[in-house]
């Protein structure tokens, strides 16, 4: 007989178990190395993970351990040997952890990254290529580079000759990755294990999208930057998994009850905001508490719906024809995810109405200009379309070296002293 989850079990059930699935996850990767088995290499935006599922390889995400390095504050050892053999101060962060990873053979603060069999970039990241050229480089692995068209009007649109030309397009690339991981890992494909791996997809889809619904609900049951960044871990990793499935079924179990009982991330809620940007993870907790401290919840961000995998919005597989069905909603999730990144003010605008949303958060990083370079003519965009106050501040996600916490602080509380004006400005017109 299946035990009830009591209360205290349900309400921070889905933190505590994605930590504990990324540990898993570590464990797996490290066994991998002991073991010899080959591995795969993939970036979080524009993968084909679920084709990776059919011949059981681990799957080890850079920029998901890279991340971690800066959480857990040692991202500077990594970063240092990384230009000590070369890289530039200005690239990427993400990309010098990872190199210093390697360069250290792997070691990492939660196990052992294996080398890579296999490495799968796309051009969703422009960056992606360049640093699977380093694996390449340092390996001699085979780089599988997946070249995702341009949106030419509304992929979702039926009878387009382009949408279906490109959709022929990826289908083809799709199908020549499928020859290299045969290749590759000495196996030949299953195509009802890809159609397992879709079915999870869907269900973690489902309940992903049910979980963004979730907080729009007064007072937010979770938090975009806390609870929110911990679901995009288990989204990733273990994307179409019966473990990732189960997880946010779960998931969507503690938010619902949360939503009912009236229970919010904060013992107050005063402010919504949105956040738009990565997180400053060298002082990751700290960063979020400058805005809790006022009673500021982060209602969604920008980076849970374009580091989910597309997620957010409605497509979901179709079991019958799964390899046309994976290039289908490559076209339509990249073509989405990109218009979100190059036109930021639409969503935000959007988001901001329908999350019930006083203010908006922008924090460009020095280490990507793809998803920075436009943030501030966003922001000008944002204020003259809607009614909201905008904060926009500037760190890194991962180098502490250009991270001034005092000068942040100072930042994050002036804008609250704004909200509290306005706040009290429309209490007085009010009566």
């Amino acid at each position: 007989m299946q035990v009830q989850a009591q209360p205290a079990d349900l309400v921070g059930r889905g933190v505590r178990e994605s930590g504990v699935l990324i540990r898993q996850w570590f464990e797996r990767l490290t066994q991998a190395q002991e073991r010899g088995e080959p591995t795969a290499y993939v970036f979080v935006g524009g993968n084909l993970i679920e084709v990776l599922r059919a011949f059981d390889m681990p799957v080890a995400f850079p920029e998901v351990y890279s991340l971690q390095t800066a959480v857990r504050r040692v991202a500077h050892e990594y970063i240092d040997v990384a230009e000590d053999w070369g890289c530039s101060p200005d690239i990427c962060g993400y990309v010098k952890a990872d190199v210093g990873i390697q360069l250290r053979d792997g070691q990492h603060p939660m196990g052992r990254i294996p080398r890579p069999s296999l490495g799968v970039a796309s051009n969703f990241c422009n960056t992606f290529i360049k640093w699977a050229e380093i694996w390449e480089r340092l390996y001699h692995t085979p780089v599988f580079v997946l070249d995702i068209p341009g949106a030419r009007g509304d992929p979702a649109a039926a009878g387009s000759r382009d949408t279906e030309a490109d959709r022929r397009y990826l289908e083809q690339q799709i199908r020549e990755l499928i020859a290299l991981c045969e290749e590759v890992t000495g196996r030949k494909f299953d195509i009802d294990k890809l159609r397992e791996a879709m079915h999870h997809s869907n269900l973690m889809a489902s309940s992903y999208r049910r979980i963004l619904e979730l907080n729009r609900h007064v007072p937010a049951p979770f938090g975009a930057l806390v609870e929110g960044t911990a679901y995009l871990g288990v989204a990733n990793v273990l994307r179409g998994t019966p473990e990732g499935s189960a997880y946010f079924q779960r998931a969507v179990e503690e938010l619902e009850y949360k939503v009912a009982n009236g229970i919010g991330t904060l013992p107050e809620e005063k402010y919504r905001l949105i956040f738009i940007g990565v997180p400053c993870y060298p002082i990751y907790r700290r960063f979020f508490g400058l805005f809790a401290q006022h009673g500021g919840v982060f209602v969604t961000s920008a980076y849970m719906r374009l580091a989910s995998g597309g997620w957010c919005f409605d497509f979901r597989y179709d079991l019958d024809r799964p390899i046309e069905s994976l290039a289908d909603g490559l076209l339509r999730t990249n073509a989405a995810a990109m218009g979100e990144i190059f036109f930021l003010d639409e969503p935000a605008v959007e988001q901001a109405r329908e999350y019930q949303v006083d203010g908006i958060v922008f924090h460009p990083i020095k280490s990507c200009r793809t998803f920075s370079a436009g943030m501030a003519d966003a922001r000008q965009t944002v204020m003259q379309r809607a009614d909201l106050m905008t904060l926009y501040i500037e760190s890194d996600h991962m180098d502490r070296r250009v991270v001034s916490e005092a000068q942040l602080r100072n930042r994050v509380d002036a804008f609250f002293e704004g909200l509290a004006t306005r706040k009290l400005q429309a209490e007085g017109t009010a009566k």
